[in-house]
């Protein structure tokens, strides 16, 4: 199922990412003042500094007159105040950083805890139509990327317009000619900021978005490498991958060369300016309208009110890279949720167990349905196996009942209510499953059947692991139950995995259970054993048995036989061969030998 392409709202992100920043106002508020006391102690500086040239040119000249000599007592003074005031910069500087940093660290960490709690409320659907790169690329690349953006490009613009601002004052306090002169700079500035970012927006939001899918193809070829040699498929998985470091390669090399551009036509621009101001203020000098240390101080401005200008412009390309991920943050965080609450929820801790299906109809896509008209009624405490041949609609059937998708029509009730009476995530909690495909977490044996009910103790989780038969090898292992299963649990075996997993669903003592080809990887004589076990678990619990292996189902109190979506029989298995239909194939195929 792919998934839907949504049009790209970099303005709305913007203003998302605003609101985020403004939570945090009081530290914003503490950084823009730090950010301007720091530009005023350091624009003050030059002019201070240009009565010091001024004083030293006049005690010059009367010594060469011998009128006189260098005040070099006023001298001093001047610079002392000058390093007084750059040293008070500095220290406003820090504290703006320091603040500055505390703000994006907390902005990222708010941001993936969102993503972490957006992720247990969104639709399983969602997950089916990515790749778990694609998935992960939004919480590591994406935030990362705006956290870097916001700590360095964030400051350094609050930083430029403060200088700029306070350039601004001083350069009018000197000559409002020349920094006329000085201000023809901004509109071409601007104009070519505004075209290069009109060009490369796009390119930094698809380098993005080929991040992720690169991500997504390294993450399932890492997952998949034993598939991939034993089917020698090698050459493939690296052209596939080529092909899209290709596509991330280009749209990165365009987002980076436009972004380049900047700098040095910023600088050419500014230069221009640099020479006019000089120009202008030797002439107003010999006109004697201004000193020579106030044209000294004003090239000093001109310098401090372009280099801002050049800064901003050298972090343009991190602000659109910033923008980018903002836009598939933000984009992530407005995906579609599955409605958690009910409006008066049923308590599911009374739940015995019951369970009816009345006409049930569902398809994945509403032009294809699976499960055309499901109708069955369980008693609580009873074990209900569903068979049939693959693609028959067997696992849909249990995720409808544990609400990862709801019905399109009929209802699914749960001792009488409506499972969508409950809450989605309370009615999970009555559901134990152990499904074919294992999964085990990076941790202790100990830790990964505790999983199924975390207050457990140590007995309990030995006794759930005796009772599926997983303690025998578990003794077996280094250091037993206290043995860490690396990332994928290759340590230990499939069928060990197997073994695990009914381990924490025993421990979880859920009161109806979901077995979905709980024993397919297990050898025969373990599986007898565990058969043993899953009998006196299932006492007094209503289970569903999906199985391919029809001897694992014979003593079931009822077998659904499901064919394109529909219950074609249904009986114990005595029953089912008597009637010699669709399961006594099934069964025949199986044991014909």
């Amino acid at each position: 199922m792919a998934p839907v392409e949504k049009p790209k709202d970099f303005k709305g992100s913007m203003k998302k990412l605003v609101r985020y920043i403004g939570k945090y106002k009081i530290a914003v508020a503490v950084v823009m003042f730090c950010a301007a006391a720091s530009t005023i102690f350091a624009v003050i500086g030059p002019k201070i500094l240009g009565n010091a040239t001024t004083a030293l040119a006049e005690g010059l000249m009367k010594k060469i007159q011998g009128t006189g000599s260098i005040d070099l007592g006023f001298i001093g003074m001047v610079l002392v105040a000058v390093l007084a005031l750059y040293g008070v910069s500095a220290l406003f500087m820090f504290v703006q950083g320091w603040l500055m940093t505390g703000v994006t660290q907390k902005i990222c960490y708010r941001m993936r805890k969102e993503i972490s709690e957006k992720i247990n409320r969104m639709p399983l659907k969602y997950f089916e139509s990515r790749t778990y790169g694609e998935v992960l690329s939004r919480i590591t690349n994406d935030v990362d990327t705006l956290g870097m953006g916001l700590n360095q490009s964030i400051t350094q613009i609050i930083t430029s317009l403060c200088t700029i601002i306070g350039t601004l004052v001083m350069m009018l306090m000197i000559s409002t000619l020349m920094t006329l002169i000085a201000l023809v700079i901004l509109p071409v500035s601007a104009a070519i900021i505004g075209i290069i970012v009109k060009f490369s927006q796009k390119h930094f939001r698809s380098q993005q978005e080929e991040l992720g899918t690169i991500n997504g193809i390294v993450e399932e070829s890492y997952g998949g490498h034993l598939i991939i040699k034993a089917y020698n498929k090698e050459d493939e998985t690296i052209d596939a991958f080529e092909q899209s470091n290709k596509r991330l390669y280009a749209s990165a090399w365009k987002s980076q060369f436009l972004s380049g551009m900047m700098m040095p036509l910023m600088m050419f621009v500014g230069n221009l300016g640099y020479a006019a101001v000089a120009l202008s203020g030797g002439l107003l000098a010999i006109q004697g309208i201004i000193t020579i240390g106030d044209i000294q101080a004003f090239i000093q401005y001109v310098k401090s009110f372009t280099q801002p200008i050049q800064q901003v412009s050298q972090v343009i390309n991190q602000v659109q890279s910033m923008a980018a991920a903002a836009e598939r943050v933000f984009e992530f965080l407005d995906e579609e949720e599955e409605e958690q609450l009910a409006l008066n929820p049923v308590d599911v801790s009374a739940v015995r167990g019951d369970v009816e299906f009345e006409h049930v109809r569902f398809g994945y896509n509403e032009d294809k349905i699976i499960i055309k008209d499901f109708s069955a009624k369980v008693k609580a405490g009873q074990r209900i196996a569903i068979v049939g041949p693959t693609g028959a609609g067997k696992t849909t059937m249990v995720k409808l009942l544990m609400r990862f998708y709801d019905v399109n029509a009929g209802e699914i009730k749960i001792d009488g209510h409506n499972i969508k009476d409950f809450n989605r995530r309370e009615l999970r909690d009555a559901f134990g499953m152990v499904l074919q495909d294992t999964w085990l977490f990076n941790g202790t044996i100990m830790e990964n059947i505790r999983y199924g009910r975390l207050d457990a103790t140590d007995e309990e989780v030995i006794a759930a692991a005796k009772a599926a038969h997983a303690h025998r090898f578990i003794r077996t292992l280094p250091d037993g139950y206290n043995m860490e299963l690396n990332e994928d649990a290759s340590n230990v075996s499939q069928g060990q995995k197997q073994l695990l997993t009914i381990a924490r669903a025993i421990l979880a003592d859920n009161p109806i259970l979901i077995l979905d080809e709980a024993t397919s990887s297990v050898d025969t004589g373990t599986e007898a054993r565990i058969q043993r076990a899953m009998h006196n678990l299932m006492k007094g619990r209503t289970s569903f048995i999906i199985a391919h292996r029809l001897s694992t189902i014979k003593d079931a109190d009822l077998i659904l036989v499901m064919k394109d979506g529909d219950i074609i029989e249904q009986g114990t298995h005595s029953q089912l061969l008597g009637q010699n239909g669709f399961y006594a194939e099934l069964n025949n195929s199986q044991f014909e030998n």
